[in-house]
């Protein structure tokens, strides 16, 4: 992030002055340790997140010329109530998904993955999260299932940020349209980043079990894609992260069988129907975590294409 900090602020004055001031990395920290912690928090875990990332965008909209205008527009817009914003419909009152969460076992090689391997960009980082408030926020519910239970809280993953018996650290990282949070729950007495997590990972991460997710990443339209799936799992298990494992198009029982099948087996691309021009595979990430990775083009860029431009305009003539 330093080396794209400095490019940007010697095209763009104004972004060295962003990057240092009020939302610059020691304030972002201040304000989501304040409001986390059990003497500030006023809101509790829900507050808008968004605040830790303005300083990225306002990097991009320096970049690209569009900070100006974007404050013009919004000096320009006659105020809404409250009253009326409260009355919009539920989707009319969101920007979007603004991350993607992943409780790791290890942070440190968590985070190498995201930002070396895949090439994120470290937005903050902050930690050692215990007591009522927190705790609260995060884990009412797996409380009350614990009691419905009549089991120890502890014995179903639950840890105690309440007592401070464990932690939590957490690391949020950009990419160019989302941002992933790497959560750590750990012991109070493990250090942090470490590879000591409170709770065992699940040893069963099949994305047919329901409730299972998986971060999608797009590749690029000029990528070859198998190329990118080979030197995905070389570079991964360069730095030992032997999990990081693709998926393979034909039938293959062992794990020799997989490495030894042809290139072109590291993708599937559809050819027909409404999905024409979409290429996929799936895999699991260093943490175990099921990732997927596509590419879209020709017919289904277009729909989705068709289908983001629609959005806006329906935004847009909403007011929102």
């Amino acid at each position: 992030m330093a080396r794209r900090s400095s490019f940007l602020s010697r095209r763009n004055p104004e972004v060295a002055t962003l990057l240092e001031g009020p939302i610059g990395q020691s304030s972002r920290t201040a304000r989501w340790r304040s409001r986390m912690s059990n003497e500030h928090d006023t809101n509790g875990f829900g507050v808008d997140r968004r605040d830790a990332l303005r300083v990225a965008g306002a990097m991009v909209l320096a970049a690209t010329g569009a900070g100006a205008a974007g404050a013009a527009s919004a000096q320009s817009a006659p105020p809404v109530s409250t009253a009326v914003r409260d009355r919009r419909p539920l989707g009319a009152r969101l920007q979007g998904v603004q991350h993607f969460g992943l409780t790791v076992q290890n942070m440190d090689r968590a985070f190498e993955f995201y930002t070396e391997v895949l090439g994120g960009t470290e937005v903050m980082r902050d930690g050692d999260f215990q007591g009522e408030r927190i705790h609260n926020t995060l884990l009412t519910d797996q409380e009350i299932l614990a009691r419905e239970r009549g089991v120890n809280p502890r014995t179903i993953g639950v840890p105690d940020l309440q007592g401070g018996a464990q932690r939590l650290d957490v690391r949020f990282v950009q990419f160019d349209n989302v941002v992933i949070e790497l959560l750590q729950y750990r012991d109070a007495a493990q250090p942090m980043g470490g590879g000591h997590s409170f709770a065992e990972p699940l040893d069963h991460m099949s994305p047919a079990f329901p409730r299972m997710m998986h971060i999608c990443f797009h590749i690029g339209d000029d990528v070859d894609f198998n190329t990118f799936i080979q030197d995905l799992e070389a570079e991964s298990a360069r730095r030992g992260m032997t999990q990081v494992r693709a998926n393979r198009v034909v039938t293959v029982r062992s794990e020799t069988a997989r490495l030894a099948a042809p290139r072109e087996a590291n993708s599937n691309p559809i050819t027909e129907g409404k999905s024409n021009g979409w290429t996929l595979i799936y895999c699991k990430g260093c943490e175990g975590e099921q990732l997927e990775f596509v590419q879209a083009l020709g017919p289904v860029k277009k729909t989705f294409d068709d289908a983001l431009a629609a959005r806006r305009r329906l935004a847009s003539a909403s007011g929102n």
